[in-house]
């Protein structure tokens, strides 16, 4: 669809608003031939570009719902996608036990679909945002959980594990 088209070279352009506009455009376009898991992939790319353009609200609006259509569809790697989408748009609006919520269900969707660096990038904003809030041992166990499924990690990562392995390792020790 050209609209979509657009909307990715808006996008990539930096035009976060003419895109999140393009993509719902797109959206409206694929619901008028009742194409759901196209208007839901439009809705999930354009609550990504309103969080970029700084409107959690218009994100929260647009992304709400879409989870539930690629779970319909047995899309796990979508559903989890649109879940960590959820989650961002919730933090953006400062509703953040019910980005929590969305985050852990995309890490657990994410899991069962095999999908672990997006999964990691999911635990990573968990474990970010369980630190805001004042739950320092389950951002630790959220960051350790997603580094821990990692095939291939960075160096950084790598590095990060071994530091947070360290406090298991001087308990079994003593």
């Amino acid at each position: 669809m050209q609209l979509a088209k657009e909307a990715r070279q808006a996008y990539q352009q930096g035009d976060y608003l003419a895109a999140a506009s393009a993509f719902e455009a797109a959206a409206q376009g694929y619901q008028t031939v009742d194409d759901h898991l196209n208007v839901a992939e439009m809705s999930n790319n354009s609550s990504v570009a309103y969080l970029q353009a700084g409107d959690g609200d218009s994100a929260l609006r647009v992304v709400q719902g879409t989870p539930d259509i690629f779970s319909a569809a047995g899309d796990l790697l979508r559903q989890g996608m649109a879940l960590g989408n959820l989650g961002a748009a919730l933090e953006a609006v400062a509703r953040l036990d019910d980005a929590i919520q969305a985050y852990q269900q995309s890490a657990d969707v994410l899991k069962q679909a095999n999908e672990t660096q997006m999964r990691a990038s999911v635990l990573q904003s968990l474990s970010a945002l369980q630190l805001k809030t004042g739950h320092q041992m389950e951002a630790l166990a959220s960051m350790q959980a997603g580094l821990d499924g990692l095939k291939k990690p960075s160096p950084k990562q790598r590095a990060l594990r071994k530091l947070l392995n360290l406090p298991s390792k001087v308990i079994k020790g003593s």
